[in-house]
């Protein structure tokens, strides 16, 4: 969109409280920085986490994420109109999403008989009303096609094979009532298993990897004291285009390093699980 039409592309990066770790300063130096693209980054994490307070339900939790950041977009988007018309380059009219194929499918019936699997927060969190129209070029690609996609257009290896985020974050790698303490255990134990399959050199051979956070406490020992904490389950699949994903076959030995790494480093964990489940019957996110 950059090499189309320069400077009237404005990105906006809303900043919803459930990002990875550094995920807000990391993205701001690759596309401001490195690329040159106009950057709005708008902190709304305390809006976000304040929607969410006491909300468990999985649809709910999106829903919720998915309106939340039109009007926040919205709000952006007058802001940036202003500035635009000033400039004379007219107003801002239209909303671009990256939504793919396996979010339409899994969200709504489009171009045959498919069911509803789940929300997504670009298909099923949309306003009725809202102002800005949309324009969506990668919406009947899977994700393989639009990393080739990404290869033809020499975008830099790291953000093609880049592993997905869902947009709703962690706020759906964290089962049960999403806070902000639950939330930084799920992103710091995120972190150093992300940390420990780049160093052990499988991160291009996982399609997607994440630690989710379980809405159960286990009885563990630390020293000679009883602990009562919470588990973490590590997911990481293989897949070409995000409909069906069988499970990574981790080295035990990288297993090993992940685990310890987490139950030191992240305080009120004890316990780390692997999830050996393929797509279908599970999905690839918990919620």
């Amino acid at each position: 969109m950059k090499r189309a039409i320069g400077d009237r592309f404005h990105a906006v990066l809303v900043d919803n409280g459930v990002m990875r770790l550094n995920e807000c300063e990391q993205v701001k130096k690759t596309l401001a920085d490195n690329l040159g693209i106009n950057l709005t980054v708008a902190d709304a994490s305390e809006l976000f986490l304040g929607r969410l307070k006491g909300v468990t339900d999985p649809e709910k939790k999106r829903k919720i994420i998915g309106n939340t950041f039109i009007e926040v977009f919205e709000t952006e988007s007058h802001r940036i109109d202003e500035i635009s018309r000033q400039s004379g380059l007219g107003p801002i009219e239209w909303l671009l999403q990256g939504t793919l194929y396996p979010d339409v499918i899994e969200s709504i019936s489009f171009k045959g008989p498919s069911a509803t699997i789940k929300s997504h927060h670009n298909v099923g969190g949309l306003l009725d009303n809202m102002r800005l129209k949309l324009i969506e070029p990668l919406r009947e690609l899977f994700k393989d096609e639009v990393r080739a996609l990404g290869t033809l257009l020499e975008i830099p290896d790291d953000l093609v094979w880049r592993h997905p985020f869902p947009g709703p974050g962690i706020a759906i790698r964290v089962l049960g009532e999403v806070t902000p303490e639950q939330v930084e255990i799920a992103r710091r134990a995120d972190h150093i298993y992300i940390d420990e399959i780049k160093k052990a050199g499988l991160y291009r051979q996982i399609s997607q990897a994440y630690a989710a956070l379980l809405p159960v406490r286990s009885v563990g020992v630390m020293g000679d004291q009883r602990t009562y904490e919470q588990v973490i389950a590590l997911r990481a699949v293989e897949s070409q285009d995000f409909m069906t994903a069988d499970w990574f076959p981790m080295p035990v030995e990288t297993l090993k390093r992940i685990s310890n790494r987490i139950i030191n480093e992240v305080k009120g964990v004890n316990r780390v699980l692997y999830d050996v489940s393929s797509k279908p019957p599970s999905t690839i996110e918990f919620e």
